[in-house]
């Protein structure tokens, strides 16, 4: 057996997964996504963790939901971004989150360094 345990996928993880395909055109608009059932058995989720994920497509407006028929690509009406562009928009936004949270850890710190070095100064020269 693997030493290594497999980390099951959050339905945030879910979303990007499907964000980053849409915005590769793996699913064109108007295409249908996996039906959630056969998908959260294929990740090994459970189905509320991908209902999750389909839902959150859903509010940034990349998906909709049609009762008894699945989940589909938004077909943007004129006008609009298409659901690639905007998945790689919001692709490439959650990249530039990620640098700019690891830039402002390094600041914080280094403000703690500083904070130190200022603070033992403090304390020699009493």
């Amino acid at each position: 057996m693997d030493s290594e345990t497999k980390r099951k996928l959050n339905a945030r993880e879910i979303a990007a997964r499907v964000r980053d395909e849409i915005a590769a055109g793996t699913y064109e608009p108007g295409a249908r996504l996996p039906g959630a059932r056969a998908y959260a058995k294929k990740l090994g989720v459970a189905l509320m963790t991908v209902q999750g994920a389909y839902a959150q497509l859903q509010e940034e407006g990349l998906v909709e939901g049609r009762t008894g028929s699945g989940t589909y690509v938004c077909d943007p009406a004129s006008g609009e971004r298409p659901p690639r562009e905007a998945a790689q928009r919001l692709t490439d936004l959650q990249a530039e989150v990620a640098r700019v949270s690891t830039e402002l850890a390094g600041l914080v710190e280094r403000v703690h360094q500083l904070e130190a070095v200022v603070g033992s100064r403090r304390e020699s020269d009493a």
